[in-house]
């Protein structure tokens, strides 16, 4: 299938930045592979699943339907992740997906290490095998837990420097309304109770524990819940700062005591 015809299907099905996505997709795949893949982008089925890989930060990532699709807005994250950890710091990753951003955050501050947890199996491997892929493995341990759930005996409290989230934050009530490629998406990674608010709560009452006293905590968040992010962590006796994307959006807070 030629670019040319591969662009008008894609721009038919009403997909945005048509030339660009043909252009990826006739360069990735071809043959019978490629027809089935523009068949399923133009039902909206995500492009970076099709590929099966996609760059986040400095690196690239396997990505499937078992993580969250790296999005350019979580960079921000990993920014002030490198500029806020102390030398040498052991920071721990909530929700860790495909990995992303404790993966970049090690990649782009070598004197550091990492533990990364998710609820799911499939999901950790997909992580391991980032780690590994940016050569960041050594540094990077992972483990099977629920963030809603008070952490497991083998974190040790005060162990950690910082604790790092792109939780689930998508209230109940907005999830059918979300785009038709992101309804193709984990909902377990997008889902964060009918308020949004169920891990930033589950977050600051159960996993501040492992915190060393001058930690600090860094959450995505979405970009209309900063005052009520900066009201939960008031009631934990967090001071909160809220950082902006490149859109304007509030979408990162820190907290410290």
């Amino acid at each position: 299938m030629p670019l040319q015809e591969v662009q008008a299907r894609l721009r038919s099905a009403g997909i945005e930045n048509a030339r660009w996505e043909a252009q990826l997709l006739t360069d990735a795949l071809q043959g019978e592979a490629l027809q089935a893949a523009v068949e399923r982008r133009c039902t909206g089925y995500p492009l970076q699943y099709l590929l099966g890989e996609w760059y986040f930060w400095r690196e690239c990532y396997e990505v499937n339907e078992h993580c969250l699709i790296p999005r350019s807005d979580t960079e921000l994250l990993v920014e002030c992740a490198v500029r806020e950890l102390p030398q040498g710091a052991h920071f721990l990753d909530l929700c860790t997906g495909s990995g992303c951003v404790a993966v970049s955050t090690l990649c782009s501050r070598p004197d550091t290490k990492a533990v990364g947890l998710d609820l799911f199996e499939k999901t950790l491997r997909l992580a391991e095998r980032n780690g590994k892929r940016n050569g960041v493995a050594d540094r990077l341990t992972l483990t099977l837990a629920d963030v809603l759930q008070p952490p497991p005996v083998t974190l040790a409290p005060g162990s950690f420097d910082a604790i790092l989230s792109n939780p689930p934050y998508i209230r109940g009530d907005v999830i059918p309304s979300l785009q038709k490629e992101v309804q193709y998406e984990p909902v377990a990674a997008l889902f964060g109770g009918e308020d949004g608010l169920d891990f930033y709560r589950a977050i600051l009452h159960h996993w501040t524990e492992l915190l060393a006293p001058d930690g600090v905590i860094l959450l995505e968040i979405g970009y209309d819940q900063a005052d009520a992010l900066r009201a939960l962590g008031e009631e934990k006796g967090f001071s909160c700062t809220v950082y902006r994307d490149l859109g304007g959006n509030d979408r990162v807070v820190r907290f410290r005591r």
